[in-house]
């Protein structure tokens, strides 16, 4: 807070953050100098006020068929500012014009799996991640794009050949799967003697 005169016993104290313990000490000035701190105050706890701060780095992807993995980062306990916090997780497919909500009342959460086996592998989504306390719905974190779980490729390599190196190797070739909604994305390959 800013100096006070001598004459006044009294000063308001801004921009403190709501639902956080404050204690306070008192120091005397003069032209001379500045003089011992009083002994701090009782503690006191601000009152508490609807979240402000939204999850960041709101992201997801992966898991299995037919799942939409979301996650974030966790909202720290000093901007949390109430009891009974939690999140607020909204998502929709891409283009849709209706939002999913769900509520994981868990102040720890960071992640939130929707199965449903309607969703079809690689489908985007548009998801975004609010908060919530006892005060009431705060804010949300801006759209991110999230794409449901995959599932296993549906088509074989085509053109495998083999050709002998030598009288104990074979090389094996193919032609690569091409990316689509429908294969996934192809992490590798499994070459199989028969």
């Amino acid at each position: 807070p800013e100096v006070v005169n001598g004459r006044t016993h009294k000063a308001t104290v801004v921009d403190l953050s709501p639902w956080v313990e404050y204690e306070f000490r008192v120091v005397a000035s003069n032209s001379v100098g500045i003089g011992e701190p009083s002994r701090p105050s009782a503690v006191l706890k601000t009152k508490a006020a609807v979240p402000v701060v939204a999850p960041t780095n709101v992201s997801g992807g992966g898991g299995s068929r037919s799942e939409l993995v979301i996650t974030w980062e966790p909202v720290p306990e000093e901007l949390q500012n109430g009891e009974g916090f939690g999140y607020i997780v909204m998502f929709r497919p891409l283009g849709s014009t209706t939002w999913t909500k769900a509520v994981v009342a868990s102040v720890e959460a960071s992640k939130y799996v929707y199965r449903n086996e309607s969703i079809r592998p690689l489908s985007p989504f548009e998801v975004k991640v609010g908060v919530y306390n006892n005060e009431g719905e705060g804010t949300l974190s801006p759209i991110s794009i999230v794409y449901s779980g995959e599932d296993e490729p549906q088509r074989a390599p085509a053109g495998a050949s083999a050709l002998s190196v030598s009288a104990a190797e074979v090389e094996v070739s193919w032609q690569p799967i091409a990316w689509n909604r429908h294969t996934g994305r192809v992490l590798g390959y499994e070459v199989r003697q028969l």
